[in-house]
């Protein structure tokens, strides 16, 4: 994976894969947060404008709300979430993952 494709904020990390633009829960939030008991994604299909709230996720040592770090649209949603929650509790911040967007302009992604 290029490094470029690759960009993280306090909270999430966003990769492009070349179509979407992956958003998912850094370690560090992960550290601060504590263990996640409970998330709200959006639903496939809504879009959001960088700075909206994106995600609301209960936690043990905190809710949070985590903003959009780029304008898009909901592309898909990780649906393993949905089934059990721990999968964001995950070490690996990758399969940490929470949704796609896309419709994404290049420029804010590389602004990041």
């Amino acid at each position: 994976m290029k490094k470029e494709c690759l960009k993280k904020t306090n909270n999430l990390w966003v990769l492009h894969n070349g179509k979407e633009y992956v958003v998912g829960l850094t370690n560090k939030a992960q550290d601060d947060l504590g263990t996640i008991s409970f998330v709200s994604a959006p639903k496939v299909g809504q879009t959001y404008n960088k700075g909206d709230t994106l995600i609301e996720l209960e936690a043990e040592k905190a809710t949070s709300e985590l903003d959009s770090p780029l304008t898009g649209t909901v592309s898909s949603v990780n649906e393993k979430i949905a089934e059990n929650v721990d999968v964001l509790n995950d070490e690996d911040e990758f399969n940490a993952w929470i949704l796609s967007l896309k419709d994404v302009e290049q420029s804010e992604f590389e602004a990041l």
